[in-house]
């Protein structure tokens, strides 16, 4: 038997993977969290689309931390940690808009989109030179990289760069990237919500295939009484270990796909326009790659906390804990710049009728997760979680077993385990 310090139980050779519910409820375990994963990490902060011209911004909290994301007059990025350096005071109190310039409100000392100090009131009541020093500029996070539109930051100031980082899950975001002629972008809005539960569950839900046809029954048998809303297309595919903890799952499935999968629903015009949009995709990549963009669905984690789902729509979703049974979510829609008026319709249709909040599949999630914390209070003997779903298969894992769940736990356990082990040292 092999077990890890972590308590996790990764036995293969008896097709064993046990997860220890204490994980989910320990203080420890989510402070070891924030040190090892989240305070080194990659992390993701936005589309370089919400950034469309020079002096737009958009305020988020990323790993407990309230980030300025601009983009100053010269068209260049900046990830900004929010906080005024004279008092610590949020300097940008607005969710996303356009500005040359912020000023805090405590003060009033102002800055650029680039963090450097402009002006300050009393400025005779300093010694010469002070609004140039680096320590009187609004700090930048260490690290900030760029994947095509995708922006991540890291708190680490050293460790491999964002591509190493990706590995196997690069591609995939460039796929994504490649459903456009004319580049991707996030659609007005945000969705947000909180789940009383830990986020390691959400994790695991994000890429679960095995739940679908029992947690989101309601929805399969609505798509089956609206109709030719469903083609006759199974349910069916794989699991890929992407690398570094990041994991996929990717299938076919019977709803319609705005980007280039036909179902009846939509009538023969639409019919006529989707053909259109696979041609032009064929032309553009081959076949091959134009068929898995149009008529697979992919379920990506990109370790540790950003989902993308490439399913009857396409989210950008991340989340973070606040606390060991509480996390905080974050959701954008993403689509083609060109996408005519009637894909959107029915792109952002399907977005908010499974993948929101108050649709059919989120609730669902949301209700389950929570059940599941509040099964950890028992305790007793119900110690671990089972994860070894596919674990006898000599072949690829399917996408409704559990191998990418096992891919983010071995990193997850990887990460924890050094963090224990230097703060024991």
């Amino acid at each position: 038997m092999e077990r890890t310090s972590s308590g996790i139980i990764d036995d293969p050779a008896s097709n064993r993977f046990l997860v220890p519910r204490r994980v989910f409820t320990e203080q420890a375990t989510f402070e070891r969290e924030y040190a090892a994963i989240f305070d080194t990490c990659w992390l993701y902060l936005g589309h370089a689309s919400e950034l469309p011209a020079p002096g737009s911004f958009v305020t988020r909290k990323v790993a407990r931390r309230p980030i300025l994301f601009t983009r100053d007059r010269d068209g260049e990025f900046h990830a900004l940690f929010n906080a005024c350096p004279h008092r610590g005071a949020t300097v940008c109190r607005e969710r996303s808009g356009r500005s040359p310039a912020f000023m805090c409100l405590y003060h009033g000392w102002t800055f650029g989109s680039d963090g450097h100090l402009k002006t300050l009131p009393g400025s005779s009541g300093y010694p010469e030179g002070f609004k140039t020093d680096p320590q009187k500029q609004m700090v930048h996070v260490p690290r900030m990289e760029r994947f095509g539109d995708f922006f991540f930051i890291s708190f680490a100031r050293d460790g491999e760069d964002l591509a190493t980082y990706l590995a196997g899950a690069g591609d995939y975001l460039k796929l994504i990237s490649e459903h456009s002629t004319s580049g991707m972008q996030i659609v007005g809005g945000t969705q947000e919500y909180a789940i009383r539960g830990n986020w390691k569950l959400l994790s695991e839900n994000s890429f679960d295939g095995y739940h679908a046809a029992c947690n989101h029954s309601t929805y399969l048998e609505y798509l089956k009484s609206a109709n030719g809303a469903l083609s006759a297309t199974p349910l069916a595919g794989e699991a890929y270990d992407l690398g570094n903890g990041h994991a996929v799952v990717e299938y076919s499935a019977p709803w319609g796909r705005p980007i280039a999968s036909w179902v009846p629903l939509w009538g023969e015009a639409g019919k006529a326009e989707i053909d259109g949009v696979y041609a032009e995709l064929v032309g553009r990549l081959g076949e091959p790659r134009a068929d898995r963009i149009a008529h697979k669905n992919r379920n990506m984690v990109i370790f540790p906390n950003l989902v993308v789902n490439d399913i009857m729509a396409i989210t950008v979703r991340t989340y973070f804990p606040t606390a060991p049974d509480y996390m905080e979510i974050n959701a954008w829609a993403l689509a083609p710049r060109e996408e005519s008026e009637w894909r959107r319709k029915y792109r952002l249709y399907n977005f908010t009728e499974f993948l929101g909040p108050g649709g059919f599949a989120t609730p669902d999630d949301v209700e389950a997760i929570e059940k599941c914390q509040q099964g950890y209070a028992t305790a007793g003997d119900a110690l671990y979680n089972d994860i070894s779903k596919g674990m006898i298969r000599a072949d690829a894992p399917s996408f409704d077993d559990e191998a990418q769940m096992r891919c983010f736990w071995r990193e997850w356990d990887r990460r924890v385990t050094t963090a224990k082990v230097m703060a024991d040292a």
